[in-house]
């Protein structure tokens, strides 16, 4: 089996050529909608839920091409997401992924129309990929639509607009993460499950995975913002603070922030035991996140 690294390679380049096939091209009208959609969904991502989403529908015994559309359908959510999230009227950023920001680009309003667009077209990507046997296409819907809308993804960005210059609690602030990183990470996951055919109880446990697995990633996400540069994260570094935004290391510490990332991922890995060596790529996922510098 190819090392870590080239499997994560080699899974970022089928998601890509998975996205290229299904999404419309620059030239398809409206030119400058399609344009600009593209500007920010090929900017470089790591494409970690859908690599999450194909792990999964694998650890379940399911067919990783047969998930592939589905894949490419949360990446959509995920950079519908950010799109909004730098707009300046959230959290005003210029760059994302080392280029900048697709309103910077195409303007506020085409920013603001290709993040709508790329909800619906989420969606029809989604349903291009077959449930697995004890699930329908309604199951796949309605899982991508809760995580995506206002209790979750969503409700994390009220929160967080909401919480900047207060000093939160850490319960407020996991709420918050909870929302807006772990709820569409581990709906990656169980759809991925839910194609792969998973048992109730694979389903519970990827559940687990990706909710202690996504808080991780929150974590390390804000020791990032205080330790590495703009040009190693691709993004403005320092703007939570500048912001004055609650955050793990204001909350905790640089070093207790690093311990919570590590007793996460352990708890993440630990909800995969019963999978055995099928789950092997999500164990290395969770390390992969615990250790990454941008």
């Amino acid at each position: 089996m190819p090392n870590f690294s080239a499997y994560l390679t080699a899974q970022t380049a089928r998601v890509d050529a998975a996205l290229e096939r299904l999404v419309p091209a620059a030239a398809v009208e409206p030119t400058t909608l399609h344009a600009a959609i593209r500007h920010s969904l090929f900017a470089g991502g790591k494409r970690l839920r859908p690599v999450l989403l194909l792990a999964a529908c694998g650890a379940c015994g399911g067919d990783e091409e047969e998930a592939l559309a589905a894949a490419c359908a949360v990446e959509c959510i995920h950079t519908y997401s950010l799109i909004h999230d730098d707009l300046p009227c959230m959290d005003d950023d210029d760059f994302r992924r080392g280029r900048p920001t697709c309103h910077k680009v195409y303007g506020e309003a085409m920013a603001v129309l290709a993040g709508d667009a790329l909800q619906p077209m989420a969606f029809e990507l989604l349903l291009q990929s077959a449930a697995g046997p004890g699930y329908g296409a309604a199951d796949l819907v309605g899982e991508l639509a809760v995580a995506a809308g206002s209790r979750h993804l969503i409700a994390g960005q009220v929160r967080d607009l909401e919480g900047e210059g207060r000093g939160l609690s850490f319960a407020e602030l996991r709420l918050i993460h909870e929302g807006k990183t772990a709820a569409l990470l581990t709906s990656s996951l169980r759809l991925g499950a839910m194609i792969g055919g998973a048992s109730a109880a694979q389903l519970a446990d990827l559940s687990r995975f990706g909710w202690a697995a996504g808080l991780a990633f929150q974590v390390i996400d804000d020791i990032l913002d205080v330790t590495q540069t703009s040009e190693k994260l691709g993004k403005t570094a320092g703007k939570d603070a500048a912001a004055e935004k609650s955050t793990y290391p204001a909350l905790l510490g640089l070093e207790a922030s690093r311990a919570e990332a590590a007793r996460l991922t352990e708890e993440a890995r630990a909800a995969l035991e019963h999978f055995g060596p099928t789950a092997r790529r999500l164990g290395e996922l969770a390390g992969y996140l615990l250790k990454r510098e941008f």
